[in-house]
Order: structure tokens, then C-alpha cells, then sequence
């Protein structure tokens, strides 16, 4: 009767995945309800679109995640290719501890520390990133008193990552090919 997944096709299994991952967003719950309301006649403002960057700095990228990560036209161009391969994971985790760094209140870095874990770290979670079993388990040692520092070696490791097998690829893409042209 039921064959299972693996007698699907292996796109469909690729579709089905990108169809979770926009549902698990879409049901993620607003932060405050304060966050659905749009003032009478305002418009919401439609962020800057970041300037595209002339073919010299986007040449720089080949050799430096960091600069890559830096600019905004870069990352979201990376994101942007790293959507279309299913594997923006990593950078998504890499953005998420950037943003917990800058958080002040211990309970906001709690409750944030707690969401990137279950989204990123935990073992199926929906987002789960490649990292190794010491790199998990000292992270999840590092939850138990959340400070600044409590995902610095996984985010690190996944940097690693990103600059060995993300970028490389990333520079071999049409997406990296028209910036330097």
C-alpha cells in the first residue's frame, strides 16, 4: 500500500520542504498584536533596497565572507542564492546570533536564546544547522545561563561552513556573475 517517502521523487521532497519551512513562518505568532496595526492613512514604510555595489567590491566577496556579510546588497544577494539551493539555514542561524548579541535585558536574551535554539540547534528542529555533537553540546551548556557569548563557538563553526562550502559556490553562481560584470 504506503511505500513511504522514499518511493516519492526526490524534487518533491525538495517542494515539500520549502512548503514547511513557509508554513512554519506564516505561523509564527507576532511578537505584540501592536506589531499588526498600521496607523490611519500611513503607509507602511517599505525598507530601503540596498545599493547595488560596483564590481570591485562585489569582486572583494570571492575572498572574504566577512566583507560579503557586511555589505547589504551582498547579503541579501547571498540569501537570495542560498534560498534557491534550500540551504539558507546557515546564514539565517549566522543573522539570528547576530541579532541575540545585541540584546540587553536578560530575559528578551533568555526567551531569544530559547527561540534560536528550538529553530536552529535542537535535534529536527526545522532549521537545523550542521553542526557537530561538541559544538551542540557546549553551546546547549552555554543556554543554561544565556550571556552574549552562548552561541559564539556554533556560530563560529557555521561561519566555517558558510566560508568553505556556501561561498565557493556562491561565487560560481549566476547570482555572483552579473555583480562583477
Amino acid at each position: 500500500m504506503c511505500k513511504g517517502l522514499a518511493a516519492l521523487p526526490h524534487s518533491c521532497l525538495e517542494r515539500a520542504k520549502e512548503i514547511k519551512i513557509k508554513l512554519g513562518i506564516l505561523l509564527q505568532k507576532p511578537d505584540l498584536a501592536t506589531d499588526l496595526v498600521i496607523p490611519y492613512n500611513e503607509k507602511p514604510e517599505k525598507p530601503a533596497k540596498p545599493q547595488r555595489p560596483l564590481p570591485e567590491e562585489a569582486l572583494q566577496w570571492r575572498d572574504s565572507l566577512d566583507k560579503l556579510l557586511q555589505n547589504n546588497y551582498g547579503l541579501a544577494s547571498f540569501k537570495s542564492f542560498l534560498k534557491s539551493e534550500f540551504s539558507e539555514e546557515n546564514l539565517e542561524f549566522w543573522i539570528a546570533c547576530e541579532e541575540y548579541k545585541k540584546i540587553k535585558s536578560p530575559a528578551k536574551m533568555a526567551e531569544k536564546a530559547k527561540q534560536i535554539y528550538e529553530e536552529f540547534i535542537q535535534t529536527e528542529a526545522p532549521k537545523e544547522v550542521n553542526i557537530d555533537h561538541f559544538t551542540k553540546d557546549i553551546t546547549m551548556k552555554n543556554l543554561v545561563e544565556p550571556s552574549l557569548s552562548s552561541f559564539d563557538v556554533a556560530q563560529k563553526r557555521i561561519h566555517a561552513l558558510m566560508e568553505k562550502d556556501s561561498l565557493p559556490r556562491f561565487v560560481r553562481s549566476e547570482f555572483y556573475l552579473e555583480l562583477i560584470k
